[in-house]
């Protein structure tokens, strides 16, 4: 089986449309492949009515979340997406979206550099709004070549010359929404160092100690040494290990099924959740 845990659609910051993105999957030889967008769900229905024979559908969430002051994404998989509690704290950082880009605007600004709300709008076609499309903005702009290259202290890096914080979640309270709704937990991508300040072994030992399911390990911002000393925690803290790709379509380079979860590893996570089930394709439109 080749199982990838981490994928984005339009729901949020993708290129693909929910129904592009199962398809893709499928004519990618995937046979299992989680919707993970950004703090929102709204691409659920589309991609479960086009979902192919052959290709099951893991629902899920990429939560915002913030501890000691880093940035840090929570991977919410098969959690129940009506359950009012979670649903309330998505759609509070959700709505804080908006705020924020344009705050990244004016930074942009006053820097020198006209992006403006109509152009992220339009990139955004009314997904999620966040980083990856103000970072698509500077690209059409020729201020830089690629989406990865705006994520610095330049630009749009944590701490970076244009950048707007928003509401995020705190990561222990993030876990117990998630808990409570049905849910299973992975950290994400945990030593993406580029993207800015990763978070300390110390707090991730902390949520693990809070109900942290796993950690994503297996993935293209981690090189080697990375992905050595993040078995190596996941061992010592009993967290299961995922590997995805994080696709983007043509917002990133990396590619479906570029890197994969075991499938005892993804057997244990539909065990341990109780708020969803993964979805098999019928052959949709």
């Amino acid at each position: 089986m080749r199982i990838d845990l981490h994928c984005h659609s339009t729901a949020s910051d993708g290129t693909d449309s929910p129904a592009e993105l199962v398809r893709n999957a499928a004519a990618a030889g995937l046979d299992v492949v989680a919707l993970t967008d950004h703090d929102t769900t709204r691409g659920y229905a589309e991609a479960v009515a086009a979902l192919p024979v052959g290709l099951t559908l893991v629902t899920g969430a990429e939560l915002s979340c913030r501890i000691d002051g880093v940035s840090m994404h929570l991977l919410a998989y098969l959690f129940d997406p009506a359950e009012p509690a979670l649903l309330a704290e998505r759609e509070l950082v959700r709505d804080d979206r908006v705020p924020r880009a344009k705050g990244m605007i004016a930074k942009l600004a006053a820097l020198g550099v006209p992006v403006t709300w109509e152009q992220v709008e339009r990139i955004a076609a009314g997904g999620s709004v966040g980083r990856p499309h103000v970072a698509t903005a500077l690209v059409e702009l020729g201020v830089v070549p690629t989406v990865s290259d705006a994520f610095t202290e330049e630009w749009l890096a944590d701490g970076g010359r244009a950048f707007v914080e928003k509401h995020e979640t705190d990561p222990l309270e993030a876990i117990r929404l998630v808990k409570g709704a049905g849910g299973v937990c992975v950290f994400a991508h945990p030593a993406a160092a580029k993207r800015g300040r990763t978070v300390p072994e110390a707090a991730i030992a902390e949520m693990a100690a809070a109900g942290l399911d796993g950690i994503e390990v297996d993935h293209m911002d981690h090189d080697a040494e990375a992905r050595d000393r993040l078995r190596g925690l996941a061992k010592d803290l009993d967290l299961l290990v995922t590997g995805s790709s994080d696709y983007h379509g043509s917002r990133k380079t990396v590619s479906l099924g570029a890197y994969t979860t075991d499938p005892e590893v993804y057997g244990e996570i539909t065990r341990r959740a109780t708020g969803a089930f993964p979805v098999p394709g019928t052959g949709g439109a």
